[in-house]
């Protein structure tokens, strides 16, 4: 008898091997970055996440030389799609959230910076002033399908939503087609549902800040997700540097500044990948103290990472945020 119960043990293990599910990844650049998705299910369907990662691109890419926002940057007259229009969406959320923290008009200045084409650095005080004219969220809209400027010089950049929207449409479609385990990686912002074959959870790693975009990654911590997303927004690596000054691509838009503050990164957990990613650009703008109020009454865990008084490296987690670190 125990022969007999070991065999059909020993069976039912092979079976459930055998029965499995395939791992699938997909790997590749998309929106400037990299990206990734992977799910485990027999069928391929890398056919219509690039389909997807296409679609997206040719809406709201910046670098997308026919997308539609850079149609309606260039006042050409188009209709926009359901993809601008959910950035569109999703970033006037984040600028009334905000206060104007965020602020997807920010395109002129942002340019102006340097930081869509790399172009020198020549601004004066009465430069920004001017270009400050331009940045305002509620001086544009949709209407009747097309984008309606209060002054036909505004222009968009949705780059701190675009790739958490992303990441959260793969991973809808990927759900559509019964897969219920899943991650989808675009450039950093994640989103993850269920858990791995066997049970073991998706794990994450949080990048402790460098001291320069060149330096090698190191991981500051690890934590566990399941049906959330998490996006890291820093300055450490996005900037340019003049004189020997740099400047963060983190510009207020009250100001047409780069920020100086102390917090060098703010991870953020959320319910998609399209809300972390607004609330972690936010946090950048806003600094550690304006963030930290910001968030208290989100549905959100966060981590700050942040220089102290005497220049060391600190952290600030929520409570919940730190019941999901692997310890």
């Amino acid at each position: 008898m125990m022969k007999k119960t070991v065999s059909i043990l020993i069976m039912m293990m092979i079976l459930t091997s055998c029965n499995a599910p395939e791992r699938k990844q997909y790997t590749g650049v998309t929106q400037g970055s990299y990206y990734s998705v992977i799910y485990y299910d027999e069928r391929d369907f890398s056919d219509e996440i690039d389909s997807i990662l296409k679609d997206v691109e040719n809406s709201v890419s910046l670098w997308q030389e026919n997308s539609i926002i850079r149609k309606v940057n260039e006042n050409k007259d188009v209709i926009v799609d359901k993809i601008f229009i959910d950035n569109f969406n999703w970033a006037v959320k984040a600028a009334e959230f905000s206060d104007g923290l965020f602020d997807a008009t920010i395109a002129p200045l942002v340019s102006a910076w340097g930081f869509h084409y790399k172009k020198e650095i020549a601004l004066t005080d009465k430069m920004i002033d001017s270009i400050l004219e331009l940045v305002d969220y509620r001086k544009i809209r949709i209407k009747e399908g097309r984008v309606i400027k209060d002054n036909e010089n505004m222009s968009l950049d949705f780059n701190a939503v675009a790739q958490g929207y992303t990441a959260d449409i793969i991973g809808e479609y990927l759900y559509s087609q019964g897969i219920n385990n899943y991650l989808v990686d675009i450039g950093g912002e994640i989103t993850a549902k269920g858990i791995k074959p066997g049970g073991e959870t998706w794990k994450i790693g949080i990048e402790k800040p460098a001291p320069d975009k060149n330096a090698e990654r190191v991981i500051q911590m690890k934590i566990e997700l399941k049906d959330k997303a998490v996006v890291t927004s820093g300055s450490y690596r996005k900037y340019i540097e003049k004189d020997n000054v740099r400047y963060s691509h983190s510009i207020d838009p009250r100001t047409g500044l780069p920020v100086e503050h102390n917090l060098l990164s703010a991870t953020i957990i959320a319910d998609n990948a399209a809300w972390a990613d607004c609330l972690a650009s936010i946090c950048m703008i806003a600094g550690m103290e304006k963030a930290s109020e910001l968030l208290k009454n989100e549905d959100v865990e966060a981590l700050f990472i942040y220089l102290d008084d005497e220049n060391q490296l600190q952290t600030f987690q929520t409570e919940g945020f730190e019941k999901m670190v692997v310890h």
